[in-house]
């Protein structure tokens, strides 16, 4: 028998302007088009925090540096039935890398404000996209200092 491991994703919310960063991607469970946070799964010797540069510039073509912690989340995805150890970080854009080549599951990039998102409940992938908008315009974010190793 196999243990029961949750996989270890980060996701970024991004904010400028008071819109937020997200992707259009296509789910591999459902074929639908939905709106998410760029994210993504920890690769082998990476940090989170680099994992959430990484995820950023390859969904999005940004380069964002990182200031906080927005959240950390444990959810069981109802159409895989994988677990999903999810950390969200806040972050802000540095700059757009034109021309740079996006993860081939990105359809589209969006800087979508808080009512566009509401708009859309219905399409975000889970219900982690807009609860991570709902910890940012509360005001929460944790220092990166919350993280050791």
């Amino acid at each position: 028998m196999q243990a029961w491991q949750p996989h270890v994703t980060v996701a970024t919310v991004i904010v400028r302007d008071d819109h937020y960063l997200l992707v259009e991607e296509r789910d591999k469970q459902t074929g639908k088009l939905v709106f998410n946070q760029p994210a993504g799964h920890l690769e082998s010797g990476e940090s989170l925090v680099e994992c959430a540069h990484r995820e950023t510039l390859e969904e999005t073509g940004w380069r964002v540096s990182i200031s906080g912690v927005v959240g950390i989340a444990l959810y069981t995805a109802p159409t895989n039935g994988i677990t999903y150890h999810r950390t969200t970080f806040l972050g802000q854009p540095v700059r757009e890398e034109p021309g740079y080549s996006l993860d081939t599951a990105i359809h589209a990039v969006h800087w979508m404000d808080y009512g566009e998102i509401q708009s859309n409940s219905a399409r975000m992938r889970s219900p982690l996209v807009i609860a991570a908008v709902e910890q940012h315009r509360r005001g929460i974010c944790f220092p990166l200092d919350l993280i050791y190793a």
